[in-house]
């Protein structure tokens, strides 16, 4: 089966080279964006403004190929590429929680970006407590290394 995604904007950010960019938004708290909306819609924007976080998905569009074995940034030792958030993958979607800040016309502000200037934005889901937040009872191999995300840069091993 075959289908395709649509880009309805794009995510700016001070971000132009993936080195030394956070790897996750917790490492990247003070950094605010812009998410640009395509005009046709707009509509769509009705009503977001009264959440305080979104979830962006968004096409990673500087990731080329995938390995199903990938040394994570959090990692020395290889691990399963879906046991990661590493950004080379079959389908290249990545997800950030955000904060929302305002919203004018076409042009959304938020706080906790963790992505490439000029990313492509896939889609918006408003961020529910009630709905996305789960009782999580493990961690998997990130248990020692989930905090080191707050600090952490990315480098070049995923170009």
């Amino acid at each position: 089966m075959e289908f395709t995604i649509t880009q309805i904007g794009i995510i700016e950010t001070p971000f132009e080279n993936l080195e030394g960019m956070p790897i996750q938004p917790s490492g990247a708290k003070k950094v605010v964006g812009t998410v640009v909306i395509n005009e046709e819609y707009i509509q769509g924007l009705k009503d977001l403004e009264g959440f305080s976080h979104i979830i962006l998905l968004y096409y990673f569009h500087k990731s080329k190929g995938y390995n199903l074995m990938v040394t994570p940034f959090l990692d020395d030792q290889k691990r399963g590429l879906f046991s990661t958030r590493a950004p080379r993958r079959p389908n290249s979607i990545g997800l950030s929680i955000v904060e929302l800040i305002s919203i004018q016309g076409n042009k959304i502000r938020i706080n906790g970006i963790d992505v490439l200037n000029n990313t492509p934005l896939v889609d918006i889901k408003p961020y529910v407590p009630g709905f996305d937040t789960k009782e999580v009872t493990s961690v998997g191999w990130l248990k020692k290394m989930q905090d080191k995300a707050k600090f952490l840069k990315s480098d070049d091993r995923f170009v």
